[in-house]
């Protein structure tokens, strides 16, 4: 029970990413043709209340659901596979039209044929985990 409000952001979360359109593919279409600002401006305020939170998160020394200070250490530095890995993830977005956060959600909404976009997610994630020690990280 103690986990019900997670349940419950999870569910507003769903709900605000749907009225919004997030989740529509036509507005993501949009977006990787430069046709609208819409998606972009979603994704500037996620990316602005993720500063803002971490910075709250520093400065306060907040503490996780188990009492213990959250620590948020520096990325390491290196650019190169992180040029990779967005090209990769926006290459998988362009092409399903959908992000990996919104799978969960659009398979709530109805759309079932979103349901191999999740198998080829988890399958993605199980073949990386195979694999990342042979990569450079």
């Amino acid at each position: 029970m103690r986990y019900i409000k997670f349940l419950l952001v999870g569910f507003v979360f769903g709900i605000v990413l749907t009225k919004a359109e997030a989740v529509s593919w036509y507005r993501i279409y949009e977006m990787f043709q430069f046709d609208s600002f819409h998606m972009y401006g979603i994704i500037g305020v996620a990316v602005m209340t993720g500063v803002v939170g971490v910075q709250i998160i520093k400065r306060k020394q907040l503490k996780d659901i188990n009492g213990a200070t959250i620590t948020i250490p520096d990325k390491e530095k290196g650019t190169f596979r992180y040029w990779i890995g967005g090209l990769i993830f926006g290459l998988g977005w362009a092409m399903v039209g959908a992000c990996p956060g919104p799978i969960f959600i659009l398979l709530g909404t109805g759309f079932m044929s979103v349901g191999l976009v999740l198998i080829g997610a988890l399958l993605g994630t199980f073949i990386y985990g195979c694999i990342k020690d042979y990569l450079p990280h």
